[in-house]
């Protein structure tokens, strides 16, 4: 067995809980001034994965920030605003190189009728994704390599700020399937240019503001048919 994946399944073997570092009234506070819900139940679960974020930060770069509170707000919050704002008829969801699992983690605890799939290259951090869909006990998959690689076409593919963004374009595009979206969020000046990288097949729809932040967007392409936007 390689080295790498050696210290993946010691990742793994972790089995103690994560300590929980309650999310509390603050993503109450912070969802309610965006106009968003939670399901019944899951607000708990979002406990566990914040602990779980946290603690795993200390060992691997998952996100550059380090407060709790501001990692509710441009991660959970901006992730949860993604959920929402995709519609409904999605059955099949790759959140292109996940990292730390936004906003694909958050999709996949807020829409639970869609399949989602994990696609993380790294091997450390798909690591972190194992463990968490197995504590968070998501019906959910993680594909632990490059998304290019996978044969499969999906009915959305989402998409954060990654290295090489012009070629993660591009091959995020490739994996959308006719009718199908793509969903980058992203900065208000780079929305011209993903829409150029993506290519003339698709038809783009308005970007939605995320919460918090005037210059951060979801901006949402169709595949081919113009009529899904119907």
């Amino acid at each position: 067995m390689a080295p790498s994946a050696n210290r993946a399944l010691r990742y793994l073997s972790m089995k103690r809980d994560p300590v929980i570092t309650p999310v509390g009234s603050g993503l109450d506070h912070l969802l309610s001034a965006a106009g968003l819900t939670l399901l019944e139940g899951t607000r708990a679960k979002f406990d566990d994965y914040l602990a779980l974020i946290l603690h795993w930060n200390s060992k691997l770069n998952l996100t550059s920030i380090r407060d709790p509170e501001e990692i509710l707000r441009r991660h959970f919050v901006e992730s949860i605003a993604c959920a929402c704002y995709l519609p409904e008829g999605i059955g099949s969801l790759l959140d292109f190189g996940s990292g730390g699992g936004f906003p694909g983690i958050p999709i996949a605890l807020c829409r639970p009728e869609v399949t989602v799939t994990l696609a993380e290259s790294q091997t450390k951090k798909a690591a972190f994704l194992h463990e968490a869909v197995r504590v968070l006990a998501l019906d959910a998959t993680i594909f632990a390599g490059r998304a290019e690689q996978l044969r499969q076409k999906f009915s959305c593919v989402t998409l954060r700020a990654v290295d090489r963004m012009e070629q993660a374009i591009a091959g995020a595009s490739s994996l959308v399937e006719n009718g199908g979206r793509l969903a980058v969020m992203t900065t208000r000046p780079q929305v011209d240019l993903i829409q150029k990288w993506a290519g003339s097949e698709f038809t783009w729809i308005e970007p939605w503001a995320l919460p918090g932040s005037e210059q951060r967007v979801l901006t949402v392409g169709v595949k081919g048919d113009p009529l899904a936007l119907m």
